[in-house]
Formats: C-alpha cells, sequence, structure tokens
C-alpha cells in the first residue's frame, strides 16, 4: 500500500504498514532500528504517540478519519511525548524530512491506495 496527498498525487509513503490491532499498535516501531525514506506506518485509532524506548527521530502526522492533516509534527524525538492531538482519529509515522520534503500541511488530505 501507499499513501498519495489527493490534491497533486505527491506519494507520500510508497511502503506503508497498518498497526491497527492490539499488538501492533502498542508494538509500533519499537525494537526499529531507523525508519527507512519512503516507508511509514499508520497507527490507528491513535491521538497520541510517544517515543519512549525510540533510538532515532521520527516525523509526526495527525490524521482525522477522512486522511485529512490535522496536525505535524516533524522530528519528533526519541524519549519525547506528542500531546494529545484533537480531531485525530489516526497517525502516520515518517522518516524525518518527509513533512518538510513532500510539504505535508494542516487540512491536506491524504489517501491509502493498494499497489
Amino acid at each position: 500500500m501507499r499513501i498519495e496527498r489527493l490534491s497533486d498525487h505527491q506519494v507520500v509513503v510508497r511502503d506503508l504498514r497498518m498497526a491497527d490491532n492490539f499488538f501492533t499498535r502498542a508494538k509500533g516501531l519499537l525494537g526499529s532500528r531507523k525508519l527507512p525514506e519512503g516507508q511509514g506506518l499508520l497507527i490507528r485509532p491513535c491521538n497520541s504517540v510517544h517515543m519512549l524506548g525510540m533510538s532515532y527521530a521520527i516525523d509526526v502526522v495527525f490524521l482525522s478519519k477522512a486522511m485529512e492533516v490535522v496536525r505535524v509534527i516533524p522530528e519528533l524525538k526519541p524519549w519525547r511525548l506528542s500531546p494529545v492531538v484533537k480531531g485525530a482519529y489516526q497517525v502516520l509515522e515518517l522518516p524525518v524530512g518527509t513533512i518538510t520534503g513532500v510539504g505535508l500541511v494542516p487540512g491536506d488530505k491524504l489517501v491509502v491506495l493498494t499497489q
């Protein structure tokens, strides 16, 4: 699966993993050494994340149920907590630099596509 911005079909994630059950949501990216460019993890339901136990920073995109960007946090560092984001239903975790590289901003609509 991949994620694109609806307005211009800009690819945000080429290789998407889902975390949508108790075990995959609890594990998230814990234990990974790096999130490679082009990859992403979509966690749902989720309206906040923690970086406890992580060894690298990530970009974090909070999305509504309709896949509209509610808030972005570039480069959330290890051992930090995000705020609880009102209106967020899911969170997209991305490699550092993706938010800036793609130019994601609140209000952007994303779409998940099967390959």
